[in-house]
């Protein structure tokens, strides 16, 4: 059996113009990156802005377990299935952060028959768009302790500096420092903490901007710290704007790059939906939309983060109305969740599956709060038997759900034809009604207890003492009536991740709150949530090698 990696390198792509060209785009409005990706204009965006927009699809799913779902491999696959059926369609993803690439996750390149290609550069280096992040929030952040430094003229508080750095790496090492070390030339010693990229205001930024202006108005309103007399310090007081902004001038455009049925996919920006808002950029989706019929993106982890981000943040921030909603899962995970260990999951269980099958009931009747119609798609494996297979059909048809199994992983776009039917079915014969779950004008607390009792279905939020200042401080300065970006387990509708399946008498604790503000969304942090993760005992990076030629392999 083949790895992904094999499969992608036997991939027969086209060059990128000819990807581009499917899509009416000319040679003049694309700026390769070799031959095979390609950055897309400015140019573009503005030639096809009046044109009428396609339909948009989001694919989510059930909280994720160790058994794997196939969110991204589904949302390839999708694609495939929607242009077989004869439906022009393009893919929106997010880029994958080298973190999870290195460390236990894998890439988010699909996987199998369902992939984006050229897989390797799309999970390494890409376009350099990480890198471009990952700059400019570590000037930001040198321009802060710069400033300190240099007679401190802003007054800085260096024990309330707020903004991080980053690095685009598991690195646990780096989560509490202490720089300025070495002596009166080297800084002023504070302790300071890391980040992954992923998690960094920046990103966010960078996928929810409009254009250059929205970016660099985006950017001159990052709270970075505190004065001594209790002032907010803002980015543009450092005079940082305009450097940062030229750091991110190409980051800020989508990528262009092709599946392996050679169907245009478009992948830009990658924050994370457990400590991020987990979606692809605004423009890479507006574009996708002026491009094609329909648009197929996902939102990370379970429909709990990144699908209420999705239409709590981004789709209010972009005015997105999406048409139909794809929620994956697997007859495997769903056994999990019914208290299977990962080595049985194989066998039949029945009764686990009933045991189970609650956690997908709860992302179904989630979805259909924000009034989108849903679809299921079962991503099948060949151990579900034919009385798994029903007990899931039955499960769906008593929550009044369409259901659909598809193969993408094994077949490609020939195994994912009646998911693209049932899709194409739910959007002509289901209209969509989209609301956002809450009023962004409600105090903090309020959108909070809102999320946690809907979508959570907890019973309550308690707040630390360090959470209720917090939020004291960000509404003293007027920042907290935007929509909150709740930082939370993905393993667990709670946040704990131990309670699978559907938890029931528990409270959501909320440990801090952090203005976002050159984002647009207050963050607020659960549990033990940590916004730099580590590498497990045995990391994917032990198993990478470049043979003499310059072929990577081990790659998944």
């Amino acid at each position: 059996m083949l790895t992904d990696i094999e499969i992608a390198q036997q991939a027969k792509m086209l060059k990128v113009g000819q990807i581009a060209q499917k899509l009416g785009i000319s040679e003049e409005e694309i700026e390769p990156y070799g031959h095979y990706k390609a950055k897309l204009s400015q140019k573009l965006i503005e030639r096809v802005k009046d044109n009428p927009d396609g339909k948009l699809i989001l694919v989510t799913a059930i909280n994720p377990t160790p058994a794997g779902e196939g969110k991204t491999t589904t949302s390839v696959g999708l694609c495939e299935g929607m242009n077989k059926i004869g439906k022009k369609t393009v893919v929106a993803l997010r880029e994958p952060s080298l973190g999870p690439v290195f460390g236990i996750k894998g890439g988010a390149a699909g996987g199998g028959y369902s992939q984006v290609v050229p897989m390797e550069d799309i999970n390494l280096h890409f376009t350099g768009d990480m890198h471009a992040i990952t700059s400019a929030n570590n000037l930001l952040a040198a321009m802060i302790d710069n400033s300190v430094q240099q007679g401190n003229p802003l007054n800085i508080d260096v024990r309330r500096i707020l903004f991080k750095r980053c690095l685009d790496m598991n690195d646990r090492a780096l989560r509490n420092c202490v720089v300025g070390m070495g002596g009166k030339v080297n800084g002023v010693p504070r302790e300071d903490h890391f980040q992954i990229t992923v998690a960094s205001e920046i990103m966010a930024i960078l996928c929810l901007a409009n254009d250059l202006n929205d970016l660099k108005k985006r950017l001159g309103n990052i709270l970075v710290a505190y004065t001594y007399d209790n002032k907010p310090v803002f980015a543009r007081d450092l005079n940082a704007v305009g450097a940062m902004t030229a750091l991110l001038r190409d980051a800020i455009n989508p990528n262009l790059v092709q599946t392996l049925e050679n169907n245009p996919a478009i992948i830009h920006g990658g924050p994370f939906a457990n400590i991020a808002h987990g979606c692809n950029s605004v423009r890479a989706t507006k574009l996708a939309l002026k491009l094609s019929d329909y648009v197929i993106t996902e939102a990370g982890f379970g429909s709990d983060l990144g699908a209420e981000k999705f239409f709590d943040i981004k789709c209010r921030a972009a005015g997105l109305k999406p048409d139909c909603v794809v929620l994956v899962a697997t007859i495997r995970a769903l056994k999990y969740n019914g208290g299977v260990a990962k080595a049985d999951l194989s066998g039949e269980n029945v009764e686990a599956l009933q045991k189970g099958i609650v956690n997908l009931g709860v992302h179904i009747e989630n979805m259909r709060k924000f009034g989108v119609p849903v679809v299921v798609a079962i991503n099948h494996f060949a151990t579900d038997t034919d009385a798994e297979v029903e007990t899931v059909r039955q499960y769906c048809q008593k929550m009044g759900a369409k259901v659909a199994f598809s193969d993408v992983f094994a077949k490609g776009g020939d195994g994912a034809i009646d998911l693209a039917n049932e899709v194409v079915d739910v959007i002509n014969n289901e209209k969509s009604k989209f609301s956002p779950i809450y009023d962004d004008k409600l105090t903090i607390k309020k959108k909070v207890g809102i999320i946690a009792r809907e979508i959570y279905r907890a019973d309550g939020v308690v707040y630390t003492a360090k959470a209720e200042k917090a939020i004291k401080e960000i509404e003293e300065l007027g920042l907290d009536k935007v929509p909150v970006c709740v930082a939370k387990t993905q393993y667990s509708l709670s946040d704990d991740p131990a309670k699978l399946g559907k938890p029931e008498n528990f409270e959501i604790t909320v440990s801090d709150v952090r203005a976002s503000s050159g984002a647009g969304f207050v963050v607020v942090y659960t549990g033990d949530i940590m916004t730099m993760p580590g590498l497990p005992k045995v990391p994917s990076a032990e198993k990478i090698d470049v043979d003499e030629s310059g072929v990577i392999s081990g790659l998944f």
